[in-house]
Formats: structure tokens, sequence, C-alpha cells
């Protein structure tokens, strides 16, 4: 029996701490699926606990520099290691990006915060994932990095569905690039939840309105939605209607309505779908 299947049949999981980008990517080369990312930990060590997954190896990748840090230079780049935190308090990602922030502030309380990261909170694919519905408003590519080389590829394309990405086994993901929000802009992440802190959203919603010169026709929206389907995902139809429009009863009503159909909510014990569309 190797050494990797008497540590699983025993109970035990190794433990390996990596400080390079490039140790992390050998062990993934080495174990695969048989290993599991740890940074913050806030989802992964409850799904452990739970007895959800059950990895020969946690790689843990907190102390590897090159995966942290935020740099606005003409578009925007964020480390997978991003804190929520760091997001919340970041000037040019308020400036920039304040439904980022708004939805980072609501992922659990100020401890969960401070530990759990961006990337995490991406390769998790939770449908309920706060920071996901404003990275797809802005049309967020993730980076990711394995021993054979680097792609990227649009964040609606790497989350396939719950629990479920596109990353491949010996792949890390290292960052997030977002182009800069164009002038007359304003966007905001609304969440519903029966409380209002440490909650997971019964609907979460982001939003973003380019106008026009004038100052009020809608030259650009997005919408995007999590907490109503197996995914997040933009709501291209409702964005549609808003378009070239005024802001008019109309147009925001049939937006709406569009949206909601669009949503596929299922019923559990936070609320019914029929009240998840209600909402949106």
């Amino acid at each position: 029996m190797s050494e990797r299947a008497a540590l699983t049949r025993s109970g035990q999981i190794e433990f390996r701490s990596c400080r390079s980008e490039a140790e992390a990517l050998a062990v993934l080369d080495e174990f695969g699926d048989d290993a599991r990312i740890l940074a913050g930990g806030t989802d992964l060590m409850i799904q452990y606990q739970r007895g959800e997954i059950n990895p020969s190896v946690f790689l843990h990748i907190q102390k590897i520099p090159e995966l942290g840090g935020i740099t606005v230079n003409g578009s925007i780049a964020i480390g997978a290691l991003t804190t929520h935190r760091r997001l919340v308090r970041h000037d040019e990602i308020r400036r920039h990006l304040p439904a980022l922030a708004e939805a980072a502030a609501t992922v659990g309380g100020w401890q969960t915060q401070e530990a759990g990261t961006l990337g995490g909170n991406l390769c998790n694919a939770s449908p309920a994932a706060d920071t996901v519905p404003p990275l797809l408003m802005a049309d967020a590519v993730v980076g990711l990095a394995s021993p054979k080389g680097r792609r990227s590829m649009p964040l609606d394309q790497f989350l396939l569905g719950r629990r479920l990405t596109a990353r491949q086994a010996d792949e890390l993901l290292t960052g997030i690039d977002l182009e800069l929000p164009p002038p007359r802009t304003g966007e905001v992440y609304l969440k519903v939840g029966p409380r209002s802190a440490m909650e997971v959203a019964l609907v979460g919603l982001a939003a973003r309105l380019t106008l026009g010169e004038d100052g009020a026709t809608v030259e650009d929206a997005r919408v995007a939605v999590c907490s109503v389907g197996p995914r997040p995902f933009r709501a291209v139809e409702a964005e549609a209607v808003l378009t070239g429009s005024r802001l008019e009863g109309g147009a925001v009503a049939e937006a709406g309505e569009l949206l909601a159909r669009a949503a596929s909510p299922i019923d559990d014990f936070r609320a019914t779908g029929a009240y998840r569309r209600r909402v949106l």
C-alpha cells in the first residue's frame, strides 16, 4: 500500500503549506483530485467536518505572495488571495467597483471576511455566492495556472453549476481581471435575507447603469443575480429592455418580469421558489 493510500485509509490528511506558486503547482501535479486547496478555509473546513470531502492532502496557499494584492492601472487585477475585508476597505475598489465592495461586506461576519478569499469564494461555486453577481456584471476574467501553462476565461464560463467549476485538478486560480467602468456609471449590490447580517442570500442582485451624455438615457445596463438558480447568471434579456430606455416605469416593470422568468429558484428551508421570484 502506498503512503498516500495508507494516510487516506487511516483518516489522516497530509498538510502541505507552500510559499510559491511553483511549489503549489508541483503539489497539484502530484496529487490532482486528491488535493484540496486551502486558503481561508471558511467553506472548505465546514465541508470537511460534514464529511462532504475526504482529500489526501490540504494544500495551503495563503503564504504565496504573488497570489495577493490589488492593482489598478487602466484595468483592475485582484489576486486570488484577496480577502473580502480587503475588498471592503480598498479605496480603488470602493471607487470603481462599489457593488463588489458592498457584496464583500455581506459575506458572513467580520471574522469570515478577514479569513475568506475572493478566489475561494469563486472556486467554492455556491449558487448564493455574493461576490459573483458584481463580478459577472463587470465581465470578470479569471486566470488559471498549471504545470502545463496558463489560461484565462470569462467568469461565466468558469462557473458551471453548484460546487462545479471549469478548473482542472492540476490548476490554481491565480487572480481576477476586470475593466474599469466607463464614465457616468453607477452600480449597487442588493441582498435579501431573513436577517440583516451573517445570512446566506435568499436573493442577491447586482445592477449597473451607464447613462448617455444627456444624463438620462441608459447607454448600457448590466444585471446579475445569485441564489435563484444552480449558478449566478447575467439577466441579458432584462438588460436589453433597460438599455436605450430612460428608465420609464414600463421598461423597469418589463425588465423585472423578464428577470423573474429567467430565474429557476428552488424551495428550501430558507424560502420558497415563489417567494424568491416575487422578490426579483
